[in-house]
């Protein structure tokens, strides 16, 4: 009997709504088979990041080659400053098909275009309740120039437009909290799934 098949878990949200942190502390505290999907991306990588770990780092070309080829799953030229970021589908599918829970943690462009291709996938959108505290995390990073904090902004907007398209909101005030929520809203699905097995 083959093995049973993994589940595909969406978590995405606008920039600044600490997707990373969230998804960070689920894979440690969450008692799932979870895996992240590593994203592919052309930007240099920074100095503590590892290939394949954190990023699978491509040249432009090999970008681009692979997108000709179909082998994406979404991709796209992020804020317009030259780097492309995608999801390969044989990240996807490779947990997929070893029975893992499988983690996008992708921008809400990304996750939409994935949805139609996962239309069973668990979609959960996170954001930080209001656009007031979104600025004011981006500012709190001091990472951001202005022009980036006001474009970052204007994405949220229409992002938050869209937390209909998921099946889940969870609101990230507290990491803990968030952490417990995406928990408890997972874990639930594998207690449907022990439930309808014959």
């Amino acid at each position: 009997m083959a093995g049973e098949a993994g589940k595909l878990v969406i978590i995405s949200g606008p920039a600044g709504a600490g997707k990373s942190t969230v998804v960070r502390r689920l894979l440690e505290e969450c008692k799932l088979a979870l895996v992240l999907s590593v994203s592919a991306t052309t930007r240099p990588p920074r100095p503590t990041e590892q290939n394949g770990v954190d990023y699978h780092f491509l040249t432009l070309e090999q970008f681009e080659r692979r997108r000709q080829l179909g082998e994406f799953l979404e991709c796209k030229e992020v804020f317009k400053l030259g780097h492309w970021y995608g999801t390969l589908h044989s990240e996807v599918t490779t947990g997929l098909n070893a029975g893992k829970w499988v983690i996008l943690e992708i921008d809400v462009e990304g996750a939409l275009a994935a949805i139609e291709q996962f239309p069973e996938a668990i979609t959960i959108f996170l954001h930080s309740g209001s656009l007031e505290e979104l600025e004011s995390r981006l500012r709190g990073r001091k990472t951001e120039s202005e022009e980036s904090i006001q474009r970052r902004l204007a994405v949220a907007k229409k992002e938050l437009k869209q937390i209909d398209r998921y099946r889940h909101e969870v609101v990230n005030d507290d990491v803990e909290q968030a952490v417990r929520d995406i928990c408890e809203i997972l874990t639930r699905y594998g207690d449907m799934t022990e439930c309808t097995k014959t």
